[in-house]
């Protein structure tokens, strides 16, 4: 009998990443401010690796108020130009600059729906978390009709950095989708 763990290949052997992935990547999240978190990591991660994203986490906390919308949405101008400095994020003046817009659209949709999490359940069926079954990586979308859906809508409202497949990584993150295998220990 074997007491070694299973776990989606992705996640490799880094600490970090393996913490990740049993700890958060999976499971629903109802907080608006740790959707709000995810937002602008998923944002910032447009075209790069998820574990650089993952390793700069904390740079993005200090830097984007603790992940407060709100003061996000008043950053000006000078405050984006000092985080575009900062190594502790990405620094890429155009996503750094759209977080502040986002967060405006963030709290226009809270206002509208009540929560950003009531808005996003509204794209899905039943507005309940999908629970995929996957046997292999390869069987995982990276895309839906729901992901389409949701990053077209937020695309209208004037959301930048969010294609149907970061959003769709987004929903697998706050586990509006599942999409841990089924041999994975963090599956339920």
């Amino acid at each position: 009998m074997s007491n070694t763990i299973i776990r989606c290949p992705w996640c490799g052997e880094d600490p970090l990443y393996v913490k990740y992935h049993d700890e958060e990547w999976g499971k629903t999240v109802t907080d608006d401010r740790i959707l709000f978190e995810f937002l602008v990591l998923e944002s910032a991660q447009a075209g790069l690796s998820w574990i650089t994203i993952l390793r700069k986490r904390e740079g993005y906390r200090r830097l984007f108020a603790d992940f407060d919308p709100k003061a996000v949405s008043l950053f000006t101008a000078e405050q984006v130009d000092t985080i575009v400095q900062d190594p502790g994020v990405i620094r890429h003046r155009g996503k750094i600059a759209a977080t502040v817009t986002n967060a405006q659209i963030f709290l226009g949709i809270q206002q509208e729906f009540g929560s950003f999490y009531n808005y996003l359940y509204s794209f899905m069926p039943d507005q309940a978390p999908i629970t995929n079954k996957l046997l292999s990586l390869k069987d995982a979308p990276t895309s839906t009709p729901q992901s389409d859906a949701i990053s077209k809508d937020l695309k209208k409202r004037g959301i930048k950095f969010f294609g149907s497949t970061i959003c769709y990584a987004f929903m697998q993150a706050v586990g509006m989708v599942n999409d841990h295998l089924d041999s994975c220990h963090a599956k339920n």
